[in-house]
């Protein structure tokens, strides 16, 4: 009998077996940086029970509202915890108690209600019954029997066939259990939500039992047991089978009845002085420990099936569940294997999967791979603690600094800019950034000519100084200052004659603004030291030349006398 107990255990954790390394990796709503419900669908092991820690406080308690809006709000490191599912588990399969009498196959149910306390420790309250047999294989004396004052006269009965008997016992046992249980694998690093829990549990057991032995035949008179063989056990099975049997009309002596048809199981057993009938009397209590281990399968978010191996360790005087008396310490041990099918309790808006099917690293995952970024006003890349430009208008590129680009310097973003790369010499430009070519060389002759032909005005300066600046410098040395004084009294001694002042240094933007520095400070001496007005000054800059030189030229022709400088930011004093 017991070789088909396994082998039908066996059979049975193959057939679930197959979603033994599944997992749970429904796809769910990553949040934005707004925290709002709409973002990207991923899966990362993330599961629609992992729904609390975005939508809000509609799956926590009243007392956790806080704590979690300060989550969300990003004013608190850690959600509330989620409000769980209670489990309602029925439980059947076979039951053996282990002691000193061999254990025929018994069966048992329970039913049961567990509750999350945290991702891996869970409670659960459970009541089960069962009903087990036991057949001894050697004969015992009378005297361990639990008989109690025997008002029956059983032990009587059983001294006057040689005061030996065999034992044999039927028990109907009531338990009560609270366990707590451990899971083994709720919180993985690797993957999400797990479609198989595998556990282990530990808790008390108190136990009431309805115990009796069958000692007399259908005659009432003790059984014979002088001519027991002593062969091997089944030898002696099938002739403790025949004795039993031996006159009774209806043969179910298999321990699978729970009858007294077959075996009569006449005598109660009588630990306090109790010896009438099975029922009769107040059941035989055990306190016990339970000890077990188990592993469950989800079907779906709403159901589990299980296999469960529980002991419970009976204290006291234990053997008297097995019909027993007088033997103080030794215990005995109800084994129970069970297929268990779990259901989850509760309105799921409101409540989250038991948390043990729940892993919490979820959420911790599921942020790593939406990777949110600090706000971002503008949308430029350049988070707004950086962005030196907030409002940048939409689809233009940005420097590190979030500034629209200008590769031309021009003052025109190169988003609205109709000709990116104006050179400096056709500054300035107007609102698109488009700059005026200057004429050619032949054109501005042949204009020089016809306008000769109308009397133009002359100009009878030869030629007027240059003016040198040290390295990067854009101050006027002593030598300079003398130069600009005779240039001023030419100018003044030919009013009809203007003054350009031709700046070089076009490498770069550095040396574009250095280049405007430099006539602007010969600009403003002229002005401001000698009197020349601003009018008869031509201000031109960016040419290829000697870029620590500014050179001055006598000129009639018009053109302007103040230029925006091209990259203010590099501007120097």
């Amino acid at each position: 009998m017991a070789s088909k107990k396994y082998t039908m255990m066996l059979g049975l954790l193959g057939l679930i077996s197959t979603a033994a390394f599944a997992q749970d990796t429904t796809s769910t709503k990553a949040m934005d940086n707004s925290m709002s419900k709409t973002g990207t669908s991923i899966s990362a092991g993330t599961n629609a029970d992992d729904s609390w820690i975005y939508d809000g406080t509609n799956r926590v308690r009243a007392s956790q509202d806080a704590q979690q809006t300060g989550f969300l709000n990003h004013t608190n490191a850690y959600p509330a915890k989620p409000k769980s599912m209670w489990e309602l588990g029925i439980g059947v399969g076979p039951s053996f108690l282990l002691g000193p009498i061999d254990p025929r196959f018994g069966y048992g149910a329970s039913i049961s209600l567990r509750k999350s306390l945290s991702h891996i420790f869970s409670i659960r309250a459970q009541y089960g019954a069962s009903m087990n047999y036991g057949q001894d294989f050697q004969t015992r004396s009378i005297g361990e029997a639990a008989l109690g004052n025997d008002p029956n006269g059983v032990a009587a009965k059983v001294n006057a066939k040689g005061g030996k008997y065999l034992a044999n016992y039927k028990t109907f046992l009531q338990t009560g259990s609270a366990d707590l249980i451990a899971d083994l694998n709720a919180i993985s690093n690797y993957r999400g939500n797990e479609k198989t829990s595998w556990y282990v549990l530990a808790g008390y057991t108190f136990g009431w039992a309805d115990v009796a032995e069958n000692l007399l035949d259908n005659g009432g008179a003790a059984y014979d047991w002088s001519g027991l063989p002593t062969g091997s056990r089944k030898d002696i099975r099938n002739y403790a089978d025949n004795m039993f049997h031996a006159g009774q009309s209806n043969k179910i002596l298999d321990t699978k009845g729970n009858n007294d048809f077959g075996r009569q199981y006449e005598t109660a057993v009588d630990g306090n002085s109790r010896s009438n009938a099975v029922g009769g009397v107040p059941p035989v209590t055990r306190h016990g420990l339970d000890v077990g281990m188990g592993v469950a399968f989800k079907v779906s978010p709403r159901f589990n099936i299980g296999l469960e191996q529980k002991f419970t360790f009976f204290f006291g005087n234990s053997d008297m569940l097995v019909g027993l008396n007088n033997r103080v310490n030794k215990q005995t041990t109800l084994s129970s294997t069970q297929v268990r099918f779990n259901f989850n309790l509760g309105n799921s808006s409101k409540r989250v999967e038991p948390l043990n099917w729940v892993n919490p690293n979820n959420y911790i995952y599921n942020k790593l791979a939406t990777r949110d970024v600090l706000p971002d006003a503008d949308g430029d890349g350049v988070t707004d603690q950086f962005d030196l430009e907030p409002n940048t208008p939409a689809g233009c590129a940005v420097d590190t600094h979030g500034r629209s680009l200008d590769t031309d310097g021009d003052g025109v973003p190169d988003c609205r800019d109709k000709q990116v790369l104006t050179p400096q010499s056709w500054f300035p430009v107007d609102a698109d950034g488009v700059g005026t070519e200057p004429e050619p060389a032949c054109c501005a002759a042949l204009r020089d000519s016809l306008a000769n032909m109308h009397v133009a005005p002359t100009c009878s300066i030869a030629n007027l100084p240059s003016v040198r600046f040290n390295k990067s410098s854009v101050k006027l040395d002593d030598a300079a200052q003398a130069a600009l004084v005779s240039a001023a009294a030419q100018l003044n001694a030919n009013p009809t004659c203007k003054v350009k002042i031709v700046g070089y240094g076009a490498s770069n933007k550095r040396a574009q603004q250095l280049s405007w520095d430099r006539v602007n400070a010969v600009k403003n001496f002229l002005i401001e030291k000698q009197g020349i007005s601003e009018g008869r000054i031509i201000f031109t800059y960016g040419y290829d030349g000697d870029a620590n030189t500014v050179d001055l030229q006598s000129t009639t022709e018009e053109g302007p006398s103040t230029v925006p400088a091209p990259h203010p930011n590099l501007q120097r004093s």
